[in-house]
């Protein structure tokens, strides 16, 4: 209930809810939200040029047009230089020859910065641009980090192709942070402002010291930002988050997804590598930017039985999650950091398949809050075993069932569908219940349900 007393209905519309936190669920019995991981996939690229090598990292994933651009960090001999590949599939990957710069005695290169920009290439991570009445010039944007009067800023960039770059302006546009790692800034098209997530430290005053955390700032025009707040996590224990690969998730922008790479820096799982400090990838998520969902503590994305992954900075989750398949999403992490293997995997989770409303073999059910939506079909993203089920009935506010629509008119559900309409014994139009308040109940035996949305048939 809210403050007056009354109870709170959460108007959805015909919004995709996924089940990443608790926002829609009131109660649970005997079922869970279960955290799902990514499924190993190729190598998308071996950072293997004479511009890259062991210290290539810091990548992102972006669809431009009817092709994907990746933009990495290379670091090997030459000094820190920016570099950018490119996909039809966002599965094979080629390097395409910019002629921008001579590094390594050449210009067959794939580098969009070099190090004429110093520190900046160190973390260069660009965005291409949608915002409505975008300057053909700012198509894409970029920001990247260096010191000015001896301390750290963040500096923006622009760029129409992507592949030739300038200055914003001679002036940073963050000064309240360390940025000593990738820092991301986009356009967040569902809440009409840019975004930023960028480093700092807990002890802000005494630069790197304390835990590394994650500050969050907005603006409407990628030039004048409000002051960083640090992210919220509730009663969540603070753990150092090296990078954070925050992304509006695309089939459902209003529900922010990150993937910080967790950092233990006093741990050494490889005693003859010089440095200390063993990595993996964690899961969260927002509605709001600041205040965060850490339900699940556990990695989103461990190590495994690699050696080279139990060293220092490895297992870096990158900035970008894109659909490859009807019912695929492709998500990227740098593996073997420091090894002459230094590389680029690719990962696939199914669609919305990051967290699900899971129940065993016993069975187990969901009641949501009231809802009010829009549509007149119900539609489920699920999976179940040979022997389970979902069923799904539609409830007053009070818990009591609404006729048409009971548990013992809905048909068992089974098999593994991203869409999936659902139908009662008489009907599977809706238009009769919707704009009113009303509950869900899911009963679920051996299963799993990943999303769901109120569409017009």
């Amino acid at each position: 209930m809210n403050a007056s007393g009354k109870t709170k209905v959460l108007d959805i519309g015909s919004r995709l809810e996924l089940f990443v936190d608790r926002y829609l669920i009131d109660r649970l019995e005997s079922a869970e939200l279960k955290l799902h991981h990514p499924i190993r996939q190729d190598v998308s690229l071996q950072f293997d040029a004479p511009w890259e090598g062991t210290g290539s990292t810091y990548v992102t994933i972006m669809q431009v047009g009817d092709g994907y651009r990746m933009y990495y960090r290379g670091s090997e001999n030459v000094g820190q230089v920016a570099c950018c590949a490119e996909s039809e599939d966002a599965i094979h990957w080629t390097r395409p020859d910019l002629g921008l710069y001579e590094v390594a005695g050449t210009l067959k290169n794939n580098v969009v910065l070099d190090t004429g920009f110093g520190h900046v290439a160190h973390n260069f991570t660009p965005f291409f641009d949608p915002r409505p009445g975008i300057p053909p010039a700012e198509r894409f944007k970029g920001v990247g980090s260096a010191r000015r009067d001896g301390k750290p800023v963040l500096y923006g960039f622009i760029s129409a192709d992507g592949y030739v770059w300038e200055p914003l302006r001679e002036e940073p546009i963050i000064t309240d942070g360390a940025f000593d790692s990738q820092n991301l800034v986009y356009w967040d098209g569902y809440r009409g402002h840019y975004v930023a997530f960028y480093r700092q430290f807990t002890d802000g005053k005494q630069l790197y010291h304390g835990t590394r955390i994650i500050k969050w700032a907005t603006s409407p025009d990628f030039r004048t930002w409000t002051p960083g707040q640090e992210l919220d996590y509730g009663d969540a224990p603070l753990e150092h988050f090296y990078t954070n690969a925050t992304v509006s998730y695309f089939r459902a922008p209003h529900i922010y997804l990150a993937f910080p790479k967790r950092f233990l820096p006093e741990r050494k799982a490889v005693p003859e590598h010089p440095s200390p400090g063993v990595s993996d990838g964690v899961f969260m998520s927002s509605r709001d930017g600041l205040h965060w969902d850490r339900t699940f503590m556990e990695a989103f994305l461990r190590p495994g039985r690699e050696r080279e992954n139990w060293t220092q900075r490895s297992n870096m989750i990158a900035w970008g999650i894109v659909p490859t398949a009807p019912d695929e999403i492709s998500i990227y992490w740098t593996e073997h950091y420091c090894h002459p293997t230094d590389r680029l995997r690719r990962g696939t989770i199914r669609v919305d398949g990051f967290v699900s409303v899971n129940a065993g073999y016993e069975g187990g059910e969901m009641v949501t809050h009231p809802v009010q939506f829009s549509g007149s079909e119900l539609v489920l993203n699920y999976a179940t075993s040979a022997a389970g089920s979902v069923r799904v009935e539609i409830q007053d506010v009070d818990g009591r069932p609404i006729p048409g629509y009971t548990l013992e008119e809905c048909p068992e559900i089974y098999g593994d569908e991203i869409e999936h309409v659902v139908s009662w014994k008489t009907q599977r139009d809706l238009a009769s219940v919707a704009r009113q308040a009303v509950r869900l109940r899911f009963v679920l035996k051996d299963a799993d349900l990943y999303s769901l949305r109120f569409r017009q048939g």
